[in-house]
């Protein structure tokens, strides 16, 4: 086992001495190494592996954590560990969704033995809220068409619900809290802080003391690169002038760069982060464009650019065009020039038509509501996959993060296969945010253009008068869609488990920007910004 390595910034109270740096990065180091030997010394290998899943240390012991899962899978297996003596429904439910998780084909039938003949889950266990609890959670991890996963989310939802009145204040925060940010569906490290919080330091074992110790250190620490890397980014953007351009135009930079810390957690991927938020600003920057500032005819021109890549055929543009389409044109070389010295190959002809089918897709949507036009519900959500920026994003993201294949020409025949094909992940994970966006009636607090809504389509197609009938309708789309991202991570064999993980990570940052308040503004996000940067 190679030894653990800390090259992240201190805080200030110890960058000017170097004996408190050295002596900090030693106890870190110790504490690292403590825990590892965890994994021999515990008896609930199980609850040691979720413990530090959930406080977002789980980078740090990947080679432990595959060895102790792997173990499970065989001991299930060969031995049918799940039944018999063993079936308690916290046990098989903690299994079930860590196994899951980790890319293991378990079957759900492993939760009949909690089941009537009827195919209802048995009322004795209505009781057991730890249980309850951990079967909720199993059931966010469940495929298309597992009807008893289905019905385990229905009964532990209810029973938890019922019981919340019941239980004491802190049991009582952590069922809700749960009920509200299921762990499969909710971003890591703004969950470890959460879940920080509810961890009994003050109990004896050592392991809890151990793990809530190394987790400050962890989130300290992890805190002050993210403050470097939102510093980079600012100055980046600060230097396009877009901003001084486009007066009405978003400019969030942090905001911009939670998607990126959001998508990919590892302390050490400061660099891959700060080069994603690049592209993902500028999404927001040329959907901007499109709603509140071009007219069609310098949005058709502009688009035409884009797809052509020619500065030189912008003349008849304004200049935050130029400027814009200059920036899109410096990332994308930049960020090509990247994958071709570290992973051989230039993406450089795929990204660029990323670029220019997003504003396609943007200049569809900008001639629809210029003229007056509703699309089919199924017309708008097809063109809406594209215009949500994600596939363009996610492909970004692919290379960015390398590729599994040893050539470029596979490397090329992977991203071409990725990113055009609608039962993909970047498919999915477009779908969830589509879907979000438009539930909420509620626009940015800085963003006064009007781009559609599913919704609006959907209800005028199928003459559908209530919102709240429309509303829920989506969010079976959504529960559907998250159903097909869930199959497409446990049964994908040629993508790198690092980005299916980063496109999971997508789908479960949506939730946090997308929870508007009366108010307009975002306080999950701000929250999150908090907890994470602050």
């Amino acid at each position: 086992m190679a030894p653990t390595s800390l090259n992240y910034p201190l805080s200030s109270d110890y960058a000017n001495n170097a004996q408190h740096q050295d002596a900090f990065r030693l106890k870190y180091t110790t504490m690292v190494e403590e825990v590892r030997r965890l994994f021999d010394n515990t008896e609930d290998k199980l609850l040691l592996v979720d413990t530090i899943q959930r406080l977002a240390l789980d980078h740090h012991f990947t080679t432990e954590i595959a060895a102790v899962l792997r173990q499970l899978n065989d001991a299930v297996s060969n031995n049918n560990t799940f039944n018999g003596s063993d079936c308690q429904l916290y046990g098989v439910s903690l299994r079930f969704r860590l196994l899951r998780q980790a890319g293991y084909h378990i079957s759900q039938d492993v939760f009949t033995c909690f089941m009537n003949s009827k195919g209802e889950f048995k009322n004795i266990h209505t009781d057991d809220t730890k249980g309850l609890l951990a079967l909720y959670e199993a059931s966010h991890v469940g495929l298309e068409e597992e009807e008893i996963l289905d019905e385990a989310e229905k009964f532990s939802r209810h029973f938890l619900c019922a019981k919340l009145p019941q239980i004491d204040g802190d049991q009582a925060r952590v069922v809700k809290y749960a009920l509200q940010n299921p762990h499969h569906k909710s971003m890591g490290r703004h969950m470890a802080n959460e879940f920080l919080e509810n961890l009994d330091c003050e109990n004896e074992v050592e392991e809890i003391s151990l793990l809530h110790d190394l987790a400050k250190m962890e989130l300290s620490i992890v805190g002050i690169l993210y403050q470097e890397e939102v510093l980079q980014v600012v100055e980046w953007w600060n230097g396009l002038g877009l901003a001084k351009e486009l007066k009405s135009a978003r400019n969030q930079p942090m905001k911009w760069h939670m998607w990126s810390m959001a998508m990919l957690l590892h302390p050490k991927l400061s660099f891959q982060r700060i080069l994603l938020t690049k592209p993902i600003s500028l999404v927001y920057i040329v959907d901007d464009i499109f709603d509140l500032y071009g007219t069609i005819d310098h949005l058709t021109l502009f688009t035409q650019a884009v797809k052509r890549w020619k500065i030189s055929e912008t003349e008849e543009l304004p200049n935050y065009m130029k400027i814009c389409l200059k920036a899109i044109q410096e990332t994308t070389q930049e960020i090509s020039h990247m994958v071709f010295k570290e992973h051989g190959w230039n993406p450089l002809v795929y990204l660029k038509k990323m670029w220019g089918d997003l504003c396609d897709a943007f200049l569809i949507e900008a001639r629809w509501f210029s003229c007056g036009h509703l699309a089919k519900a199924s017309e708008y959500l097809e063109n809406g996959i594209l215009s949500s920026g994600v596939p363009m994003v996610l492909a970004h993201l692919f290379c960015i993060m390398g590729s599994s294949s040893s050539s470029s020409s596979s490397s090329s025949k992977e991203t071409e296969q990725l990113f055009n094909d609608t039962k993909s992940i970047s498919h999915s994970v477009a779908m969830i945010l589509r879907l979000l966006d438009d539930l909420g009636s509620a626009k940015d607090e800085h963003q006064d253009g009007y781009d559609g809504s599913y919704i609006e389509c959907y209800m005028e197609e199928f003459l559908v008068s209530s919102h709240k009938v429309a509303g829920e309708h989506v969010m079976n789309m959504i529960s559907n869609t998250w159903k097909k991202l869930n199959k497409q991570c446990l049964s994908s064999n040629t993508l790198p488990q690092s980005f299916t993980k980063a496109c999971l990570n997508a789908a479960r940052m949506v939730p946090i920007m997308y929870n508007y308040d009366e108010n307009h503004s975002l306080p999950l996000l701000e929250e999150c910004i908090e907890s994470m940067i602050c």
